[in-house]
C-alpha cells in the first residue's frame, strides 16, 4: 500500500510542477529569447517543451522524495481520526455528519457568489468549505440534546409518533467512581432498595482503569476492587447496568462532566463524595449519598439507654476509652481507659450527629451506681 501511495503522490507531483511551468512559461520564454521559439511538437514551442520536460521530472523527483514522510504522516492522522470515532457514540458520529453536509451545502451556496472576484475568487469556495464544514460538525455534536428535543416539538415528527409507555417511566441512576471504589452500594443493591437503571459513565470507568493500573498497591487495589464490584452488580444481581459513552471534552473535571450528564438524562447521582453533593444539589441535580443513608439506618439511640459494648482503645482525652457498634458508630466512654479490653455495660448521655456519622457519648454504668 505504501508503495502505491508513492507512486500516486508522485505522478501528482509531477503534474503539480507541469502546471507550476504552466504559470510561469512565458517568463522563461522572455528570458530564454526568440531563437527558440520555433514551432515544435503538437504546436508547442522549444521554450515550453523544455520547461514541461523539466517542471515534469522536477516535480516527480521531490515527490518521490518526501512521500515516505507525507505517508508516515498520512497514515497517523488516519489512526488519529478512526481512534476519535471509536470513543464516540454513534449519535455523534450522525450529528457530526449532518453538520458537516449542512455546513458544505451553505460553503457551496455562499461560495459561488464570489466566483468572479478575480485571482481571490476561485480560492473562496475551498476556503468556506473548510472553515463551515469544521463549525457544523462541532455546533450538532455540542446542540444534538437540543436538536432532537426541537425534532420532537415538530407536529409530524414528534406529537402524532405512537409513543413508548415505558420510556418516560425509565429512572437513570448515575455511579460516581467513589461509590464504586466504596463497595456498600454492591450490599443497598442487593437489598433491593435500588431500581432503574443503573448508568456508568465512560469516563467513570476510564478513571477506575486508570486507577486499577496504579503503579501505587493500595490505588491499584482500590480500583480492582471497584471494577469488580461493577460485574458483580451486573451478573450476580441482575441489574440492569448501562455503559454510557458520552464525554464531554469542553469539561476537565469528571465531577462536573457527572453533574452535566445527569442533567442530560434527567438523572439522580449516586455517591458518597460530600462535596460533589453540594455541587450537584446547586444545580437542581438530585443526589442519591449513601453515607447519609447509612445514617439514616443507623439504630436510634437516647441519652438514658443503657448499652453492652467492647471497649478496644484510649481517647483522646484523659481517662476516656472508646468502643464501636457493629456498623461502626463510635462510642467514647468516660472514664473507660481502665476497662480496655473488657465487656462492660455503659449509660448514654449524649449522641452527637456529625458530617462524618454520628457519635454516641457514655459512661460505665458501676460509675453511675458508685456516685
Amino acid at each position: 500500500m505504501d508503495k502505491v501511495l508513492r507512486f500516486i503522490i508522485t505522478i501528482l507531483t509531477a503534474i503539480a510542477g507541469l502546471m507550476l511551468v504552466k504559470l510561469i512559461n512565458p517568463f522563461l520564454t522572455s528570458i530564454i529569447g526568440a531563437e527558440f521559439l520555433q514551432m515544435g511538437l503538437f504546436g508547442l514551442t522549444m521554450t515550453a517543451i523544455l520547461s514541461f520536460l523539466i517542471g515534469g521530472i522536477l516535480g516527480g523527483f521531490v515527490g518521490f522524495l518526501v512521500a515516505p514522510f507525507l505517508i508516515k504522516h498520512l497514515w497517523q492522522f488516519t489512526y488519529w481520526v478512526e481512534a476519535r470515532l471509536n470513543k464516540m457514540p454513534v449519535y455523534d458520529v450522525l450529528a457530526g455528519a449532518l453538520g458537516l453536509a449542512i455546513g458544505l451545502i451553505i460553503a457551496n451556496l455562499l461560495g459561488t457568489a464570489f466566483l468572479p472576484v478575480p485571482i481571490v475568487g476561485s480560492y473562496v469556495p475551498g476556503v468556506l468549505s473548510i472553515i463551515l464544514g469544521y463549525l457544523g460538525i462541532n455546533l450538532t455534536i455540542r446542540k444534538k440534546d437540543e436538536l432532537a428535543a426541537l425534532f420532537e416539538v415538530i407536529p409530524w415528527m414528534g406529537k402524532d409518533k405512537p409513543k413508548d409507555k415505558t420510556s418516560d417511566n425509565v429512572q437513570y441512576k448515575i455511579f460516581d467512581t467513589s461509590v464504586i471504589i466504596d463497595g456498600r452500594i454492591a450490599d443497598i443493591c442487593n437489598s433491593g432498595f435500588i431500581e432503574g437503571t443503573l448508568v456508568i459513565p465512560v469516563f467513570v470507568l476510564e478513571e477506575l482503569q486508570h486507577i486499577a493500573d496504579s503503579s501505587d498497591l493500595l490505588k491499584r487495589t482500590r480500583g480492582r476492587r471497584g471494577l469488580d464490584i461493577l460485574n458483580r452488580i451486573q451478573k450476580e444481581m441482575g441489574m440492569y447496568v448501562k455503559i454510557d459513552n458520552r464525554d464531554f471534552d469542553d469539561i476537565a473535571e469528571v465531577d462536573s462532566k457527572l453533574v452535566k450528564l445527569a442533567q442530560v438524562l434527567n438523572a439522580k447521582i449516586i455517591t458518597n463524595d460530600y462535596n460533589l453533593n453540594k455541587v450537584a444539589e446547586l444545580q437542581g441535580v438530585p443526589v442519591l449519598n449513601i453515607n447519609e443513608l447509612s445514617n439514616a439506618v443507623k439504630p436510634v439511640v437516647l441519652p438514658g439507654e443503657d448499652m453492652i459494648v467492647h471497649v478496644v482503645k484510649d481517647g483522646k482525652e484523659f481517662g476516656q476509652g472508646v468502643a464501636y457498634l457493629d456498623d461502626g458508630t463510635m462510642i467514647v466512654v468516660d472514664g473507660g481507659k481502665k476497662h480496655i479490653g473488657e465487656t462492660i455495660d455503659v449509660l448514654v448521655t449524649s449522641v452527637l450527629q456529625t458530617a462524618a456519622g454520628r457519635m454516641i457519648f457514655a459512661k460505665p454504668k458501676a460509675m453511675e451506681r458508685g456516685a
